[in-house]
C-alpha cells in the first residue's frame, strides 16, 4: 500500500455558538481563542508547545470529537474513572474525507494506566492490549504500537514519548513510518524533538499568540535541546549559579 494522498480527517472547525465563552477555560486559551479551523496533514500532524499552552486540551477535544473515549482506547471503549476533560469537544466539527479509516486509537499517556486496567477487567483487549500491567510502562506502549495499530487508521496520541527512552523513540519513528505507508494518519501532541523530526509532517506550535505552523528547526524544543547539547557547560553555569 501507499501513504494517504488525502487525510481521513481533513480539518477541525471550531464553532463559536451558545456556550462558548472567551473569558473562561478552555475557550480563553490562546490556542483555542485564536483558532477558527485546524487543517491536518495527510500523514502526520504534530502539536507542540510549552506546559500549559493548551496542546493536550486541544488534542483531547479532537479525539473526543472524532468519537474516541476521553481517557483513551479504541472508539468502542467507553469507560470513565475521572471525568476531567473540558467541554471543548462539543464545539469541534470534524471535516471528514469520503474514505473511512478502518482502525483507530487514542493514546493518552496520562491515563494509559486506566485504559490498561479497563482492558484487563473487561477482557476486550486485542493483540497489543492484553497483559499491559505485566510489562514496563515503555514496553506496554511499544506493544500497543507494534501489535494493536493495524494500519488504515487514524491515530491520535498525547505525548507517546512519555514512557520511551531516546532509542525507543527512534524505534517509534520507524513504526510510525510503517503505519503511514499502510494508509494511516497521525495527530500527535509531543515534547520530543526526536519525534518532531519526522519529515513528512506539519508542526503546529502553541504559544501565547495561538497556533502557528513552524519548521522543525524553529520549534522551541529543537532550539533548546540543540543549544544544551552544543553548549552544556554554558547552560549549566547559568542554571546552577548560586544566587548572590
Amino acid at each position: 500500500m501507499t501513504a494517504l494522498d488525502r487525510p481521513y480527517w481533513i480539518e477541525a472547525r471550531f464553532e463559536r455558538r451558545e456556550g462558548w465563552d472567551d473569558d473562561v477555560y478552555p475557550f480563553n486559551l490562546p490556542v483555542v481563542r485564536t483558532t477558527n479551523s485546524l487543517a491536518f496533514h495527510p500523514r502526520v500532524t504534530f502539536l507542540v508547545g510549552e506546559n500549559g499552552s493548551g496542546k493536550s486540551t486541544l488534542i483531547e477535544a479532537l479525539a473526543i470529537a472524532w468519537g474516541f473515549n476521553a481517557e483513551g482506547g479504541s472508539r468502542d471503549h467507553q469507560f470513565t474513572t475521572h471525568a476531567s476533560h473540558s467541554p471543548l469537544h462539543r464545539f469541534v466539527r470534524p471535516v471528514r474525507a469520503p474514505i473511512k479509516a478502518t482502525d483507530g486509537y487514542f493514546l493518552r499517556a496520562e491515563s494509559f494506566f486506566n485504559t490498561a486496567t479497563y482492558l484487563d477487567a473487561s477482557g476486550t483487549g486485542r493483540a497489543g492490549q492484553t497483559g499491559l500491567h505485566e510489562q514496563s510502562h515503555g514496553e506496554s506502549f511499544f506493544d500497543l504500537f507494534e501489535n494493536r495499530f493495524q494500519g488504515n487508521g487514524l491515530y491520535i496520541m498525547d505525548e507517546p514519548e512519555a514512557a520511551l527512552s531516546p532509542s525507543r523513540q527512534l524505534s517509534f519513528l520507524a513504526r510510525l513510518h510503517q503505519l503511514v505507508n499502510t494508509k494511516s494518519q497521525f495527530i500527535i501532541a509531543t515534547h520530543s524533538p526526536i519525534l518532531l523530526g519526522y519529515p513528512d509532517a506539519w508542526i503546529y506550535q502553541a504559544s501565547p499568540h495561538g497556533l502557528a505552523r513552524v519548521a522543525w528547526e524553529d520549534t522551541d524544543h529543537y532550539q533548546i535541546t540543540r543549544g544544551f547539547l552544543n553548549r552544556p557547560q554554558t547552560y549549566l553555569d547559568v542554571l546552577l549559579a548560586d544566587d548572590d
